[in-house]
């Protein structure tokens, strides 16, 4: 987490907070959207409170799409990605709903009925060839109403030695997400992993079982509405209580 060492100099970096995951104001993220507010973080400034609960109140933003140019491999990319989707009669802005370049990274934001027939057009195409998927994240953001979850896949190229991302957006009450396991077998255990602590469906999977929690488990604990504790667990006959009922150190 990004700290207000920046404060010293007359500010926080917006650069160090802004993001997927940021708490710039809107207004400092080209584009941006605001959808909640953060309380309590760390890095307030300019009160000398550094305990984090200093009625410090920050909007929570995404960042908006980035406009042309992108800089660098990136618009020469885009541009093949779309000739690819377009040999399979697919159009890239119907698939695509947004380009997003920050920190030098470029992420595509797909639709995700879109998102098998864009993994496949960046494995194959030779100009692309990105043929490793290196694991699929779960991101939960409770308010932000039809797009709750997210999954955020990194790509890389070995043969360009490049790397993109893709994120795909669904509703809480649609989790369903089509598997690359047909795509990218290496997904096989990660779309487990997301499953079982996101709740995120991958339809397609050839076995979408819990890889981390036991299998009778209620609930998905990565997410930021699952309680932190009172929750009782057993591990091999033994009983360890929740925290709030374990015993206090004087």
């Amino acid at each position: 987490m990004a700290t207000d060492r920046g404060n010293v100099q007359g500010g926080p970096d917006p650069e160090a907070t802004a993001g997927p995951e940021g708490t710039v104001p809107p207004e400092r993220v080209a584009g941006g959207e605001m959808i909640g507010l953060r309380q309590g973080m760390f890095g307030v400034g300019g009160t000398g409170d550094t305990s984090g609960y200093g009625r410090l109140i920050r909007p929570v933003t995404l960042p908006g799409g980035t406009p042309r140019p992108y800089g660098g491999w990136f618009d020469e990319f885009v541009d093949t990605l779309a000739d690819a989707l377009d040999a399979v009669g697919v159009l890239f802005d119907d698939a695509v709903e947004r380009v997003v370049v920050f920190r030098g990274e470029l992420t595509l934001h797909v639709r995700r009925e879109h998102l098998p027939v864009i993994a496949r057009g960046l494995r194959d195409h030779p100009s692309l060839r990105f043929e490793l998927c290196l694991g699929v994240s779960g991101v939960h953001y409770p308010q932000d109403p039809g797009r709750e979850l997210h999954a955020v896949y990194p790509l890389m190229s070995v043969t360009h030695c490049r790397r993109v991302r893709l994120e795909v957006a669904v509703p809480d009450a649609d989790p369903h997400l089509p598997s690359l396991y047909p795509v990218y077998p290496t997904t096989d255990w990660h779309e487990r992993e997301t499953y079982d602590f996101f709740g995120i469906v991958f339809d397609g999977h050839p076995s979408l079982t819990r890889i981390e929690m036991p299998d009778d488990w209620t609930g998905h604990p990565q997410r930021k509405d699952y309680p932190l504790g009172g929750i009782p667990v057993e591990y091999k006959g033994a009983k360890i209580p929740p925290p709030d009922e374990r015993r206090a150190y004087q």
